[in-house]
């Protein structure tokens, strides 16, 4: 293994103290006199008991070379080992040189930089990143070994934003190149939400709903949303079936079941609850990431305890192990006799372009169903490409990615370094490795959904008014916007976005003022 690897590993794998909770580990939102206070929902938490009875009926639980392309009109290969056991080019007094940074060269910060925003003099991370990958695509071993020593010489995991991008960028580029040439470099992965200890799971999830809306927004936006629908139903006896497409690891619906507890006409005598749970075993053997939890995490169980707590009828049924594709009427387990709504939330780019239609086929699927209404969350990294699935143009897309969700948490967690906030960017740096396309923006995404035959729905005042109250919890810097044009709500981040909400049904069937 080469000195740099070597150097790597010391530098990025790091032993993490898991400290233990009580039990009690899960949230609700308190509310005030209104059933659906979403102003408060951001920064108000209790705790619930787990030591209740539960209804366990409930719950249905059923030595390789890279071939690059580069930009020229030749393809270039590079082994694997060509940069693995390549000396890096070091002057003699190279020890001493690590020493003496110019007052130009970025250094290792201490977590308080928010780096400029988006300028790109305090994003330096991205360009040196962004330079490797095309090294990597045009063969230039020579520019990729400086690269990486660079990266290797200002990367740190408790550093500022860019540090932290240099990190998990170099991580993701060293295991592309590497693969199963250096297998004691593949086991250095960072901490993500699979392989954290579930109650250090629990806690930081509930720590970065708390102090960012990156995932509480778009909750707040959905969870509004299937209550304006449902508000239009004329049969109060129709049961609800909503289908958890998302990754809140049932975070998102206990605001949702108290406000469905405390509708003026009584609750529905049913609320089913179908939660495709996502694992490795999806086709492509890829995740969305923040999808995949913990094993050990017995969300439903919580959920079904506090929905008992309020007397909502709740039913839960888990898919596990099966991939979104497959979702049939039989896995379902659909009734005529109740109102389905699909809520898909940051997982549906993981379901990768094997045909240029796969996601195009998927929706065809969900509106096979005749839903009342889909509510779909997606990210919003648009790009004006429409052949853009290689290495470097993806990975350029995933590193400003990377750089914004690194770039707010910085801010939430006010530079301080916590297990915590070490949990959620590294769950969100697996973005990097995992090379899921990213590429379909609002604007394509809204184009794909009209293009099946689904109708945009406008947001009710109800809906943007809480919306705007919950932002106003958060950093500043945080900016929502209503286009009316997609009919789209967008979260953005000192003026690039982040992320879109939208409603759509098969038919104009709600009237919004």
């Amino acid at each position: 293994m080469s000195p740099l690897l070597e150097n790597l590993e010391q530098n990025l794998n790091s032993d993490h103290i898991l400290d233990w909770l009580e039990d009690t580990v899960s949230f609700i939102p308190s509310f005030l006199n209104d059933s659906y206070n979403v102003e408060e929902e951001a920064n108000e938490y209790q705790w619930w008991e787990q030591n209740q009875e539960q209804d366990q009926d409930l719950i249905d639980t059923s030595t390789p070379t890279l071939n690059v392309s580069s930009d020229h009109s030749h393809s270039t290969c590079i082994t694997s080992l060509d940069l693995l056991t390549s000396s890096i080019p070091q002057s003699a007094d190279s020890s001493s040189s690590r020493k003496r940074k110019s007052p130009t060269t970025p250094s290792k910060g201490n977590g308080n930089n928010c780096n400029n925003g988006n300028s790109k003099e305090g994003r330096w991370a991205e360009q040196l990143l962004n330079p490797c990958a095309i090294a990597i695509s045009n063969g230039n071993l020579s520019r990729v070994q400086h690269l990486l020593y660079v990266l290797h010489e200002l990367a740190s995991p408790s550093g500022d934003a860019n540090n932290r991008l240099a990190t998990h960028g170099l991580r993701a580029l060293t295991h592309h190149l590497s693969s199963s040439a250096a297998p004691s470099f593949s086991s250095v992965s960072p901490i993500t939400f699979a392989s954290t200890e579930p109650r250090l799971f629990q806690r930081s999830l509930l720590k970065f709903y708390e102090i960012s809306p990156w995932f509480t927004f778009p909750n707040a936006v959905a969870n509004a949303s299937i209550l304006q629908i449902l508000a239009q139903e004329s049969d109060s006896s129709r049961s609800v079936h909503i289908v958890d497409m998302g990754v809140s690891h049932g975070l998102q619906w206990p605001t949702l079941l108290e406000a469905l507890s405390h509708q003026s006409g009584g609750p529905p005598p049913l609320v089913r609850l179908t939660i495709v749970v996502a694992t490795s075993t999806h086709k492509n053997g890829l995740s969305a990431p923040f999808s995949m939890g913990p094993a050990g995490d017995d969300f439903p169980s919580r959920l079904l305890r506090f929905a008992k707590s309020i007397n909502l009828n709740l039913q839960i049924n888990l898919l596990n192990n099966h991939p979104l594709e497959a979702l049939n009427p039989q896995t379902l387990k659909t009734s005529p006799n109740e109102t389905l709504i699909f809520c898909a939330q940051f997982r549906l780019h993981c379901i990768n372009h094997t045909t240029p239609d796969d996601r195009t086929d998927f929706l065809k699927i969900l509106k096979g169903f005749e839903p009342k209404a889909v509510i779909l969350c997606e990210n919003d990294l648009s790009c004006s490409c429409n052949h853009c699935a290689d290495f470097t143009t993806g990975f350029t897309r995933r590193v400003g990615y990377l750089w914004r969700f690194l770039d707010t948490t910085s801010s939430a967690f006010k530079g301080r370094e916590c297990e915590e906030r070490r949990v959620m960017e590294g769950e969100a740096a697996t973005a990097l490795i995992n090379g899921l396309e990213m590429n379909e923006g609002k604007e394509k995404w809204c184009e794909k959904m009209r293009g099946v035959g689904f109708v945009g729905e406008v947001f009710g005042e109800d809906v943007i008014d809480r919306a705007r109250a919950l932002l106003r919890k958060h950093d500043s810097n945080w900016e929502m916007k209503v286009d009316d044009t997609d009919r789209c709500v967008c979260l953005g981040w000192k003026g690039q976005p982040v992320s879109f909400c939208s409603l759509w049904t098969l038919e104009k069937s709600i009237n919004c003022a």
